[in-house]
């Protein structure tokens, strides 16, 4: 139902979100779908409780993802905080789908079990499924942008393992698997919901029901202290900020002598790549021989490549397209820049200190300003200001000795994000929610 991409242009001096052109077929559908996912919604939460099941101690994790296979922060980070919860427990990743990829982009951790519910690449797959997998989601809310993910297969098959989770901890990365899960999941089962974007990024009906859902949760776990203040004032549920683990990143450090700026990220509006083509031509125009490298791919690239071709500086920038060796890469570069119009936190940020590069970045929202210690070892500037952005990359450029300080303390920042930091969080976490007041889980029981 929804095919456009996410809402990711946000007005300069304002958080309010610009929409991206809405498809005729949202306009016509998308207001009955909203209905017919909250009816949805309503029938499983007047479904007959499960039977309660023996408790174990660790409750076993259900971690929700919408494609373990692919290429994503998202998924790095999920695979990397589910090898951590394995070392003590049993942990499933449970992924709506596969997609076309054979094997998946970022390894499975050890003890981590993934299941797939639609799996495409299957030879054999019954009649049913077939059928099922071509009907469009009613569990899945049509504003979420992992809708496209989902089927009315996948709805039967999640709703099945959420219903047969008690005693158990389902944590969901997308409000509408929060939502599905806070409908769906046995009273005595915790609820978790993870929250990676910014709640002013999600389209209204979505943020709406997030409003008034997420105080049946256990826990909302956000990523930056933005997100914990817009999400706190909700009320009725428990926000904690925990930021996402350094997955294990390749490459050494940077020894921060080639002229060299490196970025990476989907190559969408959100990322602001435009905005950073845009400041490097002044940075080119004064330093011949410092060149930028952006890798990823995304849909914005041909526009991308013409606006360079456009500045005649095809020698200069380069799209470098995905690499299986980014830490590599940015080990071989001197600075790192990011230009989001917003984040979610901004991860590509602390993996480019770990190689001990010195960042310089948009302050948008939400995330490089929880990361970046401006003036210690990265340097902010105001959100869209192409002008601040070139002279922030001039600044640490012809400063070689502030450069070398700034790269050293970017290496010890990035430490404070490895999994062994952050993995202890969840683990207090999730052990204060195994004692949650059993008056929370029945009051589950009443909701309308």
């Amino acid at each position: 139902m929804v095919a456009d991409g996410p809402a990711n242009l946000l007005r300069a001096g304002s958080l309010a979100p610009v929409r991206a052109q809405t498809s005729v077929r949202r306009r016509l559908l998308g207001k009955p779908a909203i209905v017919v996912h909250r009816l949805a919604l309503a029938l499983v939460r007047r479904l007959p409780a499960p039977r309660p099941r023996p408790t174990r101690n660790p409750a076993p994790v259900r971690i929700v993802l919408a494609n373990a296979h692919a290429m994503g922060g998202t998924i790095r980070t999920t695979l990397a905080l589910a090898g951590h919860l394995a070392q003590s427990r049993e942990v499933e990743v449970i992924a709506l789908k596969r997609g076309g990829r054979r094997r998946p982009f970022f390894k499975f951790p050890a003890g981590v079990t993934v299941t797939t519910l639609d799996d495409r690449g299957r030879a054999a797959r019954g009649r049913v499924e077939r059928v099922l997998t071509a009907l469009p989601s009613v569990l899945t809310h049509p504003e979420d942008y992992g809708y496209r993910s989902s089927s009315l297969w996948t709805d039967v098959q999640l709703l099945r393992r959420l219903r047969a989770t008690e005693g158990e901890v389902v944590i969901a990365t997308r409000p509408a698997w929060a939502l599905l899960a806070d409908a769906a999941t046995p009273p005595g089962a915790v609820t978790v919901a993870q929250e990676h974007m910014n709640l002013r990024a999600h389209r209204p009906a979505l943020a709406a029901d997030v409003r008034r859902r997420y105080a049946d949760l256990e826990a909302l776990v956000v990523l930056t202290e933005g997100d914990r203040a817009d999400y706190g004032e909700l009320g009725g549920v428990r926000v904690e900020r925990i930021p996402n683990p350094l997955p294990p990143v390749g490459g050494g450090t940077s020894a921060l002598d080639a002229p060299l700026v490196v970025a990476a990220g989907r190559l969408t509006t959100q990322k602001g790549f435009d905005l950073l083509i845009d400041a490097f031509a002044i940075v080119a125009a004064g330093r011949p021989d410092w060149r930028l490298l952006i890798y990823g791919s995304g849909p914005e690239r041909d526009r991308l490549q013409a606006q360079i071709d456009e500045l005649g500086l095809g020698e200069r920038i380069e799209l470098m397209g995905r690499s299986r060796q980014l830490g590599a890469a940015m080990a071989e570069a001197s600075l790192f820049a990011l230009s989001s119009r917003f984040e979610g936190f901004g991860m590509v940020l602390v993996e480019a200190m770990s190689k001990g590069l010195p960042v310089v970045s948009f302050d948008c929202p939400h995330g490089p300003g929880d990361i970046v210690s401006d003036g210690e070892d990265g340097l902010l500037v105001p959100r869209e200001d192409v002008g601040a952005l070139a002279a922030a990359l001039l600044e640490l450029i012809d400063d070689p000795v502030r450069r070398r300080r700034f790269g050293e303390a970017a290496l010890r920042k990035s430490r404070t994000y490895a999994i062994e930091a952050i993995g202890p969080r969840w683990d207090a976490l999730l052990g204060e929610l195994a004692q949650t007041v059993p008056e929370h889980r029945i009051a589950r029981l009443r909701r309308p």
